[in-house]
């Protein structure tokens, strides 16, 4: 019988959303498989208090050592915790934290990992699937070793949303291994300053329409850049970029100046997950359109109504000027306030 381990972190008191996808997954997969359940946090024990109403056991590792994300500590906790458990099947959340320790943990435990989890099924077994080649073949893992690390990709499924309660947790102690690092404080770019807003339920995509040529003949890249500013400021969306427009910074032509390779997304770029995505100024063909394959409702504004998103890529296309669209938007919505 399989005794599955769901791995967990938190941010300041509570699980982060990431953490409660993962919890998810398990109490699904622990009946569909009747095996026991048990959850682990490596943080603030009370944190899996919003967790109790699962039935699963509770553990934790906690202590000054482990309130920080750190390679060596983390690995020490999450080997511990698997210990502990004696989990087979153990699921942790694609974040940073615990993406780049899984691999060191499945090492010393003599396990495997696999990464980039989109779904978990079978009856009878353990079925992992992931995608490929910039999303575009689907596979379906199995393996009979065991332990085997399963890290989720955030983002694929509903976050767990039971009644909190009061969680009986056990304490795994773990002598906190030596560290040559410190952590003194944390330094993030103000809220009207970010543009890329994984948890954002809308995805807004700018092409490299936005910097070219407009009907008076003229390039406006100052206003292209304070109308898309506007729209994400009063909205709180995500900003996507097709590769296009992120590549003209190095071809000498002018470019929207808060734009980096981090916003690019598509088959070179980022595959995010957004309920609902709008694309501007886009050419919407098969590179860019990889990137949308995980977005709810995708809806996109163009001027050419023969372009790619008009052809089955998209839920609704607009034609008309993004230029004036969005000036609209942000005039209703400055107005709504």
């Amino acid at each position: 019988m399989e005794n599955i381990l769901v791995l967990t972190h938190t941010d300041g008191s509570a699980l982060t959303k990431a953490s409660l996808e993962a919890v998810a997954a398990g109490q699904e997969l622990a009946a569909r498989l009747s095996a026991p359940l048990s959850i682990g946090v490596v943080g603030a024990p009370e944190a899996l208090n919003a967790v109790a109403a699962t039935g699963a056991k509770f553990f934790a590792v906690s202590g000054e050592a482990f309130t920080q994300a750190r390679y060596s500590t983390d690995a020490a906790a999450l080997e511990a915790l698997c210990r502990a458990t004696q989990a087979t099947i153990v699921l942790a959340p694609g974040s940073s934290r615990f993406a780049r320790v899984a691999a060191g943990v499945a090492a010393r435990l003599g396990g495997f990992v696999d990464t980039h989890i989109t779904a978990l099924s079978g009856d009878s077994a353990v079925e992992a699937s992931r995608w490929f080649y910039r999303q575009r073949v689907e596979a379906v893992l199995a393996r009979a070793s065991r332990p085997w690390i399963l890290v989720l990709d955030a983002g694929s499924r509903t976050p767990y949303a039971g009644a909190p309660g009061t969680a009986a947790v056990a304490a795994v102690a773990v002598d906190a291994p030596a560290t040559r690092t410190t952590v003194t404080g944390l330094r993030a770019p103000e809220q009207g300053q970010q543009t890329i807003r994984p948890d954002a339920k809308l995805l807004f995509v700018a092409g490299a329409g936005w910097t070219k040529k407009q009907p008076d003949g003229q390039i406006h890249t100052d206003q292209a850049a304070e109308t898309i500013l506007g729209f994400l400021r009063a909205t709180s969306a995500s900003l996507g970029s097709s590769k296009s427009l992120v590549d003209q910074g190095g071809e000498g032509n002018s470019v929207l100046p808060f734009l980096t390779h981090m916003n690019q997304i598509g088959q070179t770029g980022a595959t995010p997950r957004h309920p609902k995505g709008l694309s501007t100024c886009c050419h919407g063909e098969e590179p860019h359109v990889v990137g949308w394959r995980f977005i709810g409702e995708r809806r996109a504004i163009s001027l050419d109504a023969n372009c790619g998103w008009t052809r089955g890529k998209a839920d609704v296309v607009y034609i008309a000027d993004a230029f004036q669209v969005v000036a609209k938007l942000n005039a209703l919505l400055e107005a709504g306030k």
